[in-house]
């Protein structure tokens, strides 16, 4: 709907296509999806002006369910010219090293060779939306100004001469990097821009649902740009789901969530509230969400299931803050709500479980309430497991995290190296914490002395894979003799017993689980 035509994506050499059949990777006949290797992933992906590649993992259950949207996707997409392929993050480990894979399934697009995560749903129809908008121009020159801004709910138009080649150079990036969410154009004619009393340079932004016209009256520069898009592209009071989610984030307000499960509440409450909403729509996003499909989300702003319900959540740092429960959600309550936190006179809410009152187990547990004066212990590198009961990977590797923890709390030259876990869904983690856990389970080492954190991001999570992370990155080397259940075994030649260095003959490290 963008254009009336699509740019054929470049079709691959006939040499790249050689290498390709000769190597076997492209997939079975009934399927469309091309299946890369580390051996031939260059001669695939360097061809094509555009791809789409999926690393995953065949045994995870978002692959599973990715895989009959992604081959339709891929069918679709044939006439297009258009390819999608597929990277198996088990059989491939360097590769998806290489590319940085933490999470399964990732979807990347590589245009010319450069990849960029996709954002969008795993739907088949969003799959094929995403790439056929990525095989058009970024910028599309505009004759009809009311035919473009109906073309999309969000249309960003610059009205530009052709001595504006700076202005152009500034838009065309703001648009390269936005076009997945917002259709761009320029404009040349000087008739067109009297007609919306514009002069040559300048930008407005149309809301097809707010049947509004935006002036850009800030500076040319591309994060003044972006920012005002963002902050402009969304409703007064609008609501949120998956499809919108990152048009909200990306600008970094608070959003004030309104939670109702009945339309005609709904309605009531977004009409009494939005003057609140319009008073501060360039500090806070005020946003309604439908509790009957995405209830839970109440949860992690620490509200009960029971609707209606509002809160405000920071994205930066993910601080929650409940409204009242037990108080009718009112225009008066509400604007006397909002004030207070703009004011900073509300504490954010946290979860926590109590503090075990023994925590002698070779894992310790991590709460809200004991994670400071635990993992930021300057003399102990603390090994932290973010998890969550439900996880079935979580459930799985327990019984490695368990072992891994018996064998360094067996020798008390280990006193100092700590295994914890931490249940994500009854604690909050610290506002401190440079990062938010973007999967599950997630494995971070706090390193002793100006705790320096270190990811583990082996896709295997053995035991000897946590052990050997331990080795390279912990200020205090693990010291795991054989009595603590390593054994000697051929082939591995080194072995570290504190700081000393031990070369054996024909032994090393061995791991029985």
């Amino acid at each position: 709907m963008l254009a009336k035509s699509l740019f054929l994506a470049v079709v691959a050499t006939l040499i790249a296509l050689g290498r390709a059949k000769e190597d076997n990777i492209i997939a079975p006949v009934d399927s469309d999806v091309i299946i890369l290797t580390k051996n031939t992933f260059e001669a695939v992906m360097r061809p094509e002006e555009l791809i789409m590649i999926e690393f995953y993992t065949p045994w995870y259950g978002h692959s599973k369910a990715l895989a009959p949207e992604y081959e339709s996707a891929a069918t679709t997409l044939k006439e297009d010219n258009l390819k999608l392929a597929k990277v198996d993050c088990d059989a491939e480990k360097d590769l998806c090293q290489e590319h940085g894979i933490d999470e399964y399934p990732t979807i990347k697009i590589f245009k010319s060779g450069r990849p960029t995560n996709y954002g969008g749903t795993q739907k088949a129809d969003d799959l094929v939306n995403y790439m056929r908008r990525h095989s058009l121009p970024a910028l599309s020159e505009v004759t009809d100004v009311e035919a473009f801004r109906a073309a999309a709910d969000i249309a960003v138009l610059a009205f530009l001469s052709e001595s504006d080649k700076a202005w152009y150079d500034i838009f065309h990036n703001v648009a390269s990097d936005l076009r997945d969410d917002y259709l761009f154009g320029v404009a040349t004619s000087e008739e067109l821009a009297q007609e919306y009393n514009a002069s040559h340079p300048s930008v407005l932004l149309f809301k097809m649902f707010d049947d509004d016209i935006i002036r850009y009256d800030g500076d040319f520069l591309e994060d003044d740009l972006s920012l005002f898009v963002h902050m402009n592209a969304v409703p007064v009071f609008g609501e949120i789901d998956t499809a919108n989610f990152a048009s909200y984030a990306e600008a970094g307000l608070p959003l004030a969530y309104l939670f109702v499960d009945d339309e005609e509440e709904r309605d009531r409450l977004v009409e009494e509230l939005k003057p609140i909403a319009r008073e501060y729509k360039e500090r806070i996003y005020f946003v309604y969400i439908n509790a009957s499909v995405y209830g839970e989300y109440a949860l992690t702003l620490n509200l009960m299931a029971e609707w209606p319900a509002f809160g405000i959540q920071q994205p930066e740092n993910g601080a929650k803050f409940p409204y009242d429960q037990s108080k009718n959600i009112t225009v008066e309550g509400v604007k006397e709500f909002v004030a207070m936190y703009m004011a900073g006179e509300i504490a954010p809410s946290v979860k926590s479980q109590p503090v075990p009152e023994k925590n002698d187990n070779p894992v310790k547990v991590l709460v809200y309430h004991n994670f400071d004066e635990i993992v930021y212990d300057t003399e102990k590198d603390v090994f932290v497991e973010f998890y969550a009961p439900w996880c079935s990977r979580c459930k799985e590797l327990a019984p490695t995290w368990d072992n891994l923890a018996t064998k360094l709390h067996a020798n008390p030259a280990n006193a100092n190296i700590m295994i914890a876990k931490i249940d994500l869904t009854a604690n909050d983690l610290p506002l401190r914490l440079p990062f938010r856990v973007q999967g599950l389970p997630t494995f971070k080492l706090f390193k002793a002395g100006e705790k320096e954190i270190i990811d583990f991001d082996d896709g295997e999570h053995s035991l000897a894979a946590l052990v050997e992370f331990l080795e390279e990155n912990a200020v205090n080397t693990p010291v795991l003799p054989r009595e603590a259940g390593f054994v000697v075994q051929p082939h591995q030649v080194v072995v570290k017993v504190g700081e000393k260095v031990v070369e054996l003959e024909e032994g090393g490290w061995h791991d029985e689980l």
